[in-house]
């Protein structure tokens, strides 16, 4: 049963280091997501994918990082876009969530998982099946969930439907994805205020991009609009490679330590301090 008042922090080293191209070794990303562990101020921490190495080569090594982390009560969650992923990904104990990006823009949708909504519709109801019969949780992030830059249809009704049709697949974990940092503060109020009084049994958590001077507004909205689980990484660092150009950063991991009154400013030093000397 979902805990409606519990906070649930994921850092998101995989969102953070995916598009930088420098390879960084599985012996440095294992050592950060590592400390990130011992720090214990975070729920679940997404730290790789199982997805094609051409598409994102820097994450071609997720299994090798796997077998160097040092598990403890964290959950960790693995990114898949198709069900040979998540076999592969359902192969290891350490997993808890399995993370599909389902988008309301189709040209994001076909960017990403190089399929249609409907298509991946189809993909995401294997997916579920696959997760359910190898103990895994299915969590599904919506993405361009405030609109995207594509000049396509969006509104929330479009957001209501597919949010509907994917829950009744018995997935109650999602996160509403503002993919290109499109999101205004009324959007946000609006939209997670609406999916929470629709959609009361499942859990709506908030994946913001965001540029650093509005990211703890974004935090505090939708805080007070009832979401309950937020993704961030550290230095704000990230961002997705598909969605455009110019990527805009996660939600700084920082905010959201000291929003929610985690962790000492040393421990943030630390983290910091850690994610810097991975990616150096």
């Amino acid at each position: 049963m979902l805990n409606s008042n519990e906070i649930v922090l994921v850092e998101c080293p995989r969102d953070a280091i995916q598009g930088i191209k420098e390879m960084i070794s599985a012996e440095k990303k294992a050592n950060h997501i590592n400390n990130l562990l011992k720090s214990n101020l975070f729920d679940w921490i997404d730290f790789g994918s199982f997805v094609s190495p051409k598409a994102i080569p820097q994450m071609a090594d997720t299994k090798e990082v796997l077998d160097k982390i040092e598990l403890n009560s964290t959950k960790l969650l693995a990114i898949v876009v198709n069900e040979k992923g998540a076999l592969e990904a359902c192969n290891f104990d350490k997993i808890t969530y399995l993370g599909y990006p389902f988008s309301m823009s189709e040209v994001f949708q076909k960017r990403n998982t190089q399929s249609t909504m409907e298509e991946s519709f189809e993909k995401l109801k294997n997916i579920v099946e696959i997760s359910k019969k190898h103990a895994k949780i299915p969590v599904v992030y919506i993405s361009m969930a405030f609109g995207n830059p594509y000049g396509e249809v969006w509104n929330k009704e479009l957001v209501f439907e597919w949010i509907k049709k994917i829950a009744a697949l018995g997935v109650v974990e999602f996160s509403l994805a503002d993919t290109t940092g499109e999101a205004t503060n009324m959007q946000i109020k609006e939209l997670f205020e609406a999916c929470i009084q629709k959609f009361p049994s499942i859990r709506i958590g908030a994946h913001f991009h965001s540029e650093k001077i509005t990211s703890l507004d974004k935090i505090k909205t939708a805080f007070e609009a009832g979401c309950r689980k937020f993704d961030g990484a550290i230095l704000g660092f990230g961002g997705c490679p598909f969605a455009n150009n110019d990527m805009v950063g996660n939600i700084p991991t920082e905010d959201l330590l000291r929003y929610f009154k985690r962790g000492s400013e040393q421990q943030i030093l630390e983290l910091q301090t850690s994610f810097q000397n991975m990616i150096a």
